[in-house]
């Protein structure tokens, strides 16, 4: 328990060094927009999003370079993940995710992920040709996550990671960086009850910067036109807080895990999700949930809806055993999203677990 003391301490005082990077008014939905580099909430990884993050405090593997870094620290050996996600049908968005997750030494784990979100090729138009013509162009955004995560016991783990942010057009772009921060404790006699609290995004402005930002103008009396630079105006990114807990109910076929996490948004509302998965002998694992947030039941036209997202959430998972022992698996994910005014969202995994 102390070691579990001094853990929770090393992170609240990580809070509060890194808050006056970014101003964090949690649940403030007056905010909402106002922050840019949306694309960090999305959870670009199949097997959590199937239950809508529900697991922030029993993630495993890879997966909690997303909702809780000191998952990574239960990465048995070698963790590799792909991940392709369409955003929204009918958006035209997708999203791509890789990483691998690797062991060293008794306790320690690297990780190493990247996420890419693209809109495909979008039609130029100006104020004199608003009809296009003149060819397109295809915004860009990135993120690369380098983590490092360790089992500092039996029953607690922490991590912290340093995601680098890359948003771009033809003529303009901006470049971040953001922390993110978690601890996992683990307890019961069977380990089966799970608590976990992590930290995300948080870090300094970004601004947008580049040719887009100059004008051509001509000043009375002269003959040449003169370049002008506008200044972008700067945004701060999406800090989240998560804070979660998880039971597991253990059979002889295997088991069924209850989830709950509260989600704190700085600049959207704050949600409740409660989540559930059942696993058949780790070989066929299904997996659902529920985002609760103010204004999920109204029409999407209502103003107090500011979600596409209806909230539900279902996965499924199938694995097959690579070793005699069954610990190392190669799995197949896939997770349906339902929204409206847009077809679903579709995720599908190749997991490799060594």
């Amino acid at each position: 328990m102390k070691n579990f003391y001094k853990s929770l301490l090393t992170i609240f005082l990580a809070t509060i060094v890194l808050m006056p990077f970014n101003n964090v008014k949690a649940g403030n939905k007056d905010r909402s927009g106002e922050a840019g580099a949306g694309e960090l909430l999305i959870n670009p990884w199949a097997r959590s999003a199937g239950w809508g993050g529900a697991n922030v405090s029993n993630v495993r593997g890879l997966e909690g370079t997303f909702n809780n870094i000191a998952g990574v620290a239960h990465t048995k050996q070698t963790d590799i993940n792909f991940t392709y996600t369409s955003w929204l049908q009918g958006s035209g968005i997708k999203v791509m995710a890789a990483g691998i997750a690797q062991r060293v030494g008794e306790s320690s784990v690297f990780t190493l992920a990247f996420q890419s979100m693209s809109f495909g090729d979008i039609e130029i138009t100006t104020v004199d040709q608003p009809e296009g013509g003149l060819g397109t162009f295809s915004p860009s955004l990135m993120a690369i996550t380098l983590g490092y995560a360790k089992a500092f016991s039996n029953s607690i783990y922490g991590g912290i990671s340093v995601k680098l942010i890359s948003e771009s057009i033809k003529n303009a772009s901006t470049q971040g960086v953001a922390i993110d921060a978690g601890i996992q404790y683990v307890t019961g006699e069977m380990e089966n009850i799970h608590f976990g609290i992590s930290l995300r995004n948080v870090g300094p402005n970004m601004k947008f910067s580049g040719d887009g930002y100059s004008l051509s103008t001509a000043i009375p009396g002269k003959d040449n036109l003169f370049t002008m630079t506008q200044r972008g105006a700067s945004f701060e990114l999406p800090t989240q807080l998560n804070i979660g807990a998880a039971y597991d109910f253990l059979f002889d076929i295997g088991h069924f895990t209850l989830a709950g996490n509260f989600t704190s948004n700085a600049f959207t509302k704050d949600q409740f999700t409660l989540g559930g998965e059942f696993s058949f002998k780790d070989l066929v694992i299904l997996r659902a949930g529920y985002a609760y947030e103010e204004g999920i039941f109204d029409k999407i036209t209502e103003p107090t809806r500011t979600n596409a997202n209806r909230g539900f959430s279902a996965g499924l998972t199938v694995q097959i055993p690579i070793d005699k022992d069954k610990t190392r698996f190669i799995g197949i994910d896939f997770t349906y999203i339902p929204t409206d005014s847009f077809g679903s969202t579709n995720m599908f995994a190749v997991r490799i677990d060594l």
